[in-house]
């Protein structure tokens, strides 16, 4: 029900889910030496109700902030689910408390912008080079152009996105090219406040036992990912592998001079050649540990060998050349569904 909610949700360019506190907290903490005299922009908020503006107004002086800017599509009204149809939207500039006090949520000062707050707006963008890091949830279905945008005007950032993310055209490349990495949060069940309904009890219960009230259209959204270009801990952590390689138990590709690999916990620690293994491995990717060389599932970065795709297609008609594969026991032509290509950087030799 989540993923046909988000799918509607593309479909309709109508990107309502509002991240919650607690999963904003849970993933910054790992970030707090990042921050001191900078400027962050949270350019997907409403400046009076966004969990992200209320988490870094809250914690303005303890990550020494030098400034705070928020902006929000056509929004003038103080509600969650506006309906986006206000001819123009508000910013927000925030430099700390003066007096030092609290900040006071029902006194947040806005202005007006000259337009509707696109993201992709000359204003916009002229606030965006202002800041120096970018923090927030931007709409799903124009995921490929934020990240561009960010990329392109050469800004740190930590937004959400969904975990398919991870094949588009515009952001494997990046993440190959080590420009962008999976932050601490990975493959994760969130729980969004939406305009829209999921009933099941599944979802219910689900959402009651993080603490939200099931009645008030709050839906758990599975396989949400926090994409970064900001260093933490967890990214050098060495994944601990305990396998050893046989030929019996890792099949070779037919198309491409690697083996496979089903499950992240089975790679072998003493392999010197290129590996097929499936995507969740960017979620504990150590740069110092593999070396990333492409997406088998679409052929970004890597060749596959065609030549045999005539015989393949006769042996299983459903079939890419574009894919890697490799023969089952009982000479059946498989693609596994998603695979990455790496090597590691010291096997273990005996």
């Amino acid at each position: 029900m989540a993923n046909r909610t988000l799918n509607k949700a593309k479909a309709g360019k109508n990107d309502e889910f509002y991240t919650q506190m607690p999963d904003i907290e849970a993933e910054l903490e790992h970030y707090s030496e990042h921050f001191k005299d900078k400027v962050v922009l949270c350019n997907c908020d409403d400046p009076r109700v966004s969990n992200f503006v209320r988490y870094f107004m809250l914690k303005f002086t303890s990550l020494g902030l030098k400034r705070l800017i928020a902006t929000c599509y056509k929004n003038q009204d103080i509600d969650l689910f506006s309906s986006n149809d206000s001819e123009r939207a508000v910013y927000m500039i925030y430099e700390g408390a003066r007096d030092g006090n609290m900040p006071d949520w029902d006194s947040v000062e806005v202005h007006e912008l000259a337009g509707d707050g696109d993201f992709r707006s000359e204003e916009c963008i002229n606030l965006l080079i202002q800041s120096d890091i970018v923090f927030t949830n931007p709409p799903f279905s124009l995921f490929r152009e934020y990240i561009s945008q960010l990329v392109q005007y050469n800004k740190e950032f930590l937004i959400l996105g969904r975990m398919t993310a991870i094949h588009y055209k515009e952001v494997f490349p990046l993440i190959l090219a080590g420009r962008v990495w999976m932050g601490v949060g990975f493959n994760l069940s969130m729980v969004y406040q939406t305009s829209y309904e999921n009933n099941l009890e599944a979802n219910k219960k689900f959402v009651k036992s993080k603490g939200y009230d099931p009645d008030k259209n709050y839906i758990k959204v599975p396989a949400i990912c926090w994409f970064t270009n900001l260093d933490h801990k967890k990214r050098h952590e060495e994944l601990v592998l305990y396998k050893r390689y046989n030929p019996e138990e890792y099949p070779k590709y037919y198309n491409f001079d690697a083996i496979e690999v089903g499950q992240v916990s089975d790679i072998p620690c003493d392999y010197t050649g290129m590996m097929g293994v499936p995507d969740t491995l960017l979620g504990q990717f150590n740069p110092n540990q593999f070396e990333l060389i492409g997406l088998g599932r679409d052929g970004e970065g890597i060749s596959v060998d065609r030549s045999i795709y005539s015989k393949i297609k006769k042996i299983n008609p459903n079939s890419r050349p574009s894919h890697i594969g490799f023969f089952t026991e009982t000479g059946f032509a498989k693609e596994p569904y998603s695979r990455i290509i790496v090597k590691l950087k010291n096997p273990l030799v005996l």
